[in-house]
């Protein structure tokens, strides 16, 4: 499948600012399933750039802006090949295909950083709304668990749409009954971890509308790593399991270090007028 890519983002400002050091995550990684054919990176006021792969082996830009501005743009447009068509097109380890497994010794520590928790504060409530899911003494297979898992979010939560920086944590998306597709990855994920389940935070592209996104936009989800499989995702925005309609930028133990853009300016408290997204894929 043959995928384009456009991502434009303005912020607006009421006079000239300065930039802080930027950082720029939208450069889709690359691997056996994708190649990308064509890369375009334009961003204004004047600035240099040099690229660097950070712990995860992202593609960062790094912006350092010349000048000051009242308006700062970050356009990107991507044109790649897709090859993973059939999400479930892999084979578990004969240990791992039903839950409860213990990971191969010679992989533990390597995945031991994503399988900490990041809510300690909610894991009682988190504990409590997976009982229905799995217990101790059950054994269950490891894809129904985790489908299960990834429909029920689908189908029980509300999608809703946040601005707001950052994502809710898994007891605040509970209580809601409802957030954006980062809210819904993330509790995904700790819920995961919460069974000893190693999980990272995937932020990118999906190609057809997400459940209740109201058109293309960017889009996160979760992946776990199964042995025999590797990192697997899972979308519970949509209830699926990923494939070529999905297109992984930024993966990160956490969620809040996956923002396609982050950075800094200096000047009046109330300079910053506000921010407009296009994304468009097809």
């Amino acid at each position: 499948m043959k995928i384009r890519i456009q991502h434009r983002t303005t912020y607006r400002y009421k006079e000239p600012v300065s930039f802080g050091p930027h950082s720029v995550m939208l450069r889709p990684r690359e691997g056996h399933d994708l190649h990308i054919e064509s890369s375009i990176l334009e961003i204004s006021p004047a600035h240099n750039i040099h690229w660097i792969r950070d712990v995860n082996g992202n593609s960062i830009a790094k912006i350092d802006f010349l000048e000051p501005a009242d308006r700062l743009t970050v356009f990107s447009e991507i044109v790649l090949r897709h090859y993973d068509s059939n999400p479930f097109d892999f084979r578990l380890d004969a240990g791992a295909s039903t839950y409860p497994f213990i990971y191969p010794a010679e992989s533990k520590s390597e995945l031991a950083a994503f399988t900490q928790i990041l809510y300690p504060k909610d894991t009682a409530a988190l504990s409590a709304w997976l009982k229905p899911f799995w217990s101790p003494g059950r054994s269950i297979g490891t894809i129904d668990l985790l489908q299960n898992l990834n429909l029920h979010i689908n189908r029980t939560l509300r999608y809703q749409w946040r601005g707001d920086e950052g994502v809710q944590t898994p007891a605040q998306t509970l209580g809601l009954q409802s957030g954006s597709c980062r809210d819904f990855a993330t509790l995904l994920l700790e819920a995961c971890r919460t069974w000893g389940l190693a999980g990272r935070f995937v932020s990118g592209y999906m190609l057809c509308e997400a459940a209740g996104a109201g058109g293309s936009s960017t889009h996160a989800w979760a992946e776990v790593y199964l042995p025999g499989a590797g990192w697997k995702g899972f979308d519970p925005t949509s209830g699926i399991v990923t494939g070529s309609q999905h297109v992984a930028v930024a993966v990160s133990r956490d969620p809040e270090k996956a923002a396609p853009i982050s950075g800094s300016f200096v000047g009046p408290a109330d300079a910053f007028l506000g921010m407009d997204i296009d994304v468009r894929v097809s």
